[in-house]
């Protein structure tokens, strides 16, 4: 799914891609690097209701030229789509709405148990062991879009 709206908000050149990781209680953030070959953790955002986690994700990414963004779809594990996709389908549509960004969706069967075993060697308390499991779990949604998307990765200076 790709909902192209880009060109209806945010100004200038944009070469950062975001991912985010939709969570029960949290939203996941991460972006590409300045030359687009990685991802890093930027944050997370409490989960309060649809508008103010659009508004918190907004305001996190707005001074970083985002042209994409791509949202993790929690599809089945036989690949069928429940409420949780759909969830995240609605939620999509409305960072696209407000960001005025392109969005695609991306399977995000099994990133968090990749981040949990990403983050197992890392010291850290419990509570910010969870925090940082949202933040991981984006940035292996970015780095499995963008090899399955090489063709769409912003490359240069803007």
């Amino acid at each position: 799914m790709n909902i192209d709206r880009a060109g209806r908000g945010w100004t200038g050149i944009r070469m950062t891609i975001a991912a985010l990781d939709l969570g029960r209680r949290r939203i996941g953030v991460a972006v590409t690097d300045a030359a687009s070959m990685g991802a890093h953790p930027v944050g997370i955002v409490e989960r309060r209701a649809l508008k103010k986690d659009v508004a918190a994700i907004a305001a996190m990414l707005r001074d970083r030229r985002v042209s994409t963004i791509v949202v993790g779809l929690p599809l089945n594990m036989d690949g069928s789509e429940g409420p949780a996709a759909l969830s995240a389908r609605k939620f999509a549509a409305s960072i696209a709405d407000v960001l005025g960004v392109a969005v695609e969706m991306f399977d995000e069967r099994l990133t968090s148990f990749e981040a949990r075993e990403r983050l197992a060697d890392m010291p850290a308390r419990k509570g910010a062991r969870k925090a940082g499991l949202d933040a991981l779990a984006a940035v292996v949604i970015l780095e499995g879009w963008m090899q399955a998307h090489p063709e769409k990765i912003p490359r240069g200076s803007g």
